[in-house]
């Protein structure tokens, strides 16, 4: 041991050295702790975020519309206090002034994209078939930035002219569709167009490829009979978790009504934040066992070491260095334990990526391993052995020289 190390860390190395067996299982069982820490953590965050990522794959995580028409009494006083109003029917309204609308949007902070749409109920007509569907007025170049619908053609190319639509493989499948196929959208306020079909997409979910129509922005206006405007203005944010923050933000700038995504997936957001909960209860968990096995072997060590601590004492070492002696230990345990539970974890991901994949041989989803995690590791695991040796370095620092001695 090199004499430049001060006295507590030259006899915990000691000490750790001479019971070697007991120090190979302690950071065995740390190591074992800190892999599982590391793999559940990146299995279940990759888990998590391809669950987000098609659930959000068709939809931006703010909607801008305008806001409920709302039905009053004509009549004040007594009367129209007793009067019943009944709800109005909701009527395809254009945002008012959205190109101001869409500007100021744009400079709240977290918003990263904004894009201006129309949609609007149609009927998709050829031969003697007919669906119900939903014309999506789109501006390619900013809307691909939110949906990717680029990237979803499965069949023909991703063009839209104004006489193009692009058309979902459900609905291609029900009305035996085909690239280069003319389709009719009629609309309940008797505006009709013929469209070439230009592509078929594919964006993972049955509802949108059975029901979307995407169209340019214009021939949508001109469909729904909205000249110049738009019945809604998507947005995508920085941070998806912060998405109904951003919404009442917008909300209050604009005056209009703004739902983001976990307004409108109640459900679907609190079955995330259980698993994300389930995720931190998980290695609390294992945090906590880790402790107590670094704890338990530690307090062994006292005991079996009683007579060594008793002697250091009478040669003038104090508590407060018998108390670090086993601190040090706790510590330099939980440190080399998470260094090698960091490389088990890591090779354990690798198995998992290169086992189980998909029919089409792709990753069953994406798991990566963040080197941060490696260090956040690391802490955890050094303060978790600090922590699980002061119970046994305060009983090694209360012991009486004399009565250790004489053990």
């Amino acid at each position: 041991m090199r004499s430049w190390l001060p006295f507590e860390w030259i006899a915990a190395m000691r000490f750790l050295g001479e019971g070697r067996m007991q120090t190979i299982f302690i950071v065995i069982g740390a190591s074992i702790g800190v892999g599982v820490i590391v793999f559940m953590a990146a299995v279940l965050t990759g888990m998590q975020n391809n669950i987000i990522r098609r659930s959000l794959l068709s939809q931006p995580h703010i909607v801008v519309g305008p806001p409920e028409e709302v039905a009053r009494p004509l009549r004040g006083g007594a009367e129209a206090t007793a009067s019943v109003v009944q709800k109005r029917t909701q009527r395809l309204l254009s945002i008012d002034q959205w190109q101001k609308v869409q500007r100021e949007v744009k400079q709240i902070p977290g918003v990263r994209i904004v894009s201006p749409t129309v949609v609007g109920p149609a009927f998709a007509l050829r031969g003697d078939a007919n669906k119900s569907v939903s014309i999506n007025g789109i501006e390619p170049d900013e809307y691909t930035r939110i949906v990717p619908l680029n990237e979803k053609i499965v069949a023909g190319t991703w063009r839209l002219a104004s006489t193009d639509c692009l058309i979902g493989t459900e609905l291609a499948k029900d009305m035996g569709l085909a690239i280069g196929d003319k389709l009719r959208l009629t609309t309940p306020l008797g505006a009709s167009l013929t469209l070439d079909i230009t592509g078929i997409f594919d964006l993972g979910s049955r509802g949108v490829n059975e029901r979307n129509v995407y169209v340019l922005l214009r021939t949508a206006q001109d469909l729904i009979n909205l000249p110049g405007g738009v019945s809604a203005i998507d947005v995508t944010v920085d941070d998806i978790w912060q998405a109904e923050v951003v919404a009442q933000q917008i909300a209050a700038r604009v005056g209009l009504q703004a739902d983001s995504w976990i307004k409108t997936n109640n459900q679907f957001f609190v079955a995330l934040n259980a698993q994300t909960i389930s995720n931190v209860a998980l290695r609390i968990a294992v945090g906590f066992s880790v402790a107590l096995g670094i704890a338990s072997v530690l307090v062994v060590s006292v005991v079996q070491r009683s007579r060594e601590i008793g002697i250091l004492r009478a040669m003038g070492a104090s508590r407060g260095q018998v108390m670090r002696i086993f601190l040090i230990q706790g510590g330099v345990v939980g440190l080399v334990g998470s260094f090698i539970g960091s490389g088990l974890g890591a090779t354990a991901l690798t198995l998992w990526v290169a086992t189980l994949k998909n029919p089409d041989g792709t990753p069953l989803f994406l798991v990566s391993f963040d080197p941060a995690l490696v260090a956040w590791a690391a802490l955890i695991a050094t303060a978790t052995g600090l922590a699980a040796a002061v119970t046994p370095a305060r009983r090694a620092a209360k012991l009486d020289p004399v009565v250790a001695i004489r053990a």
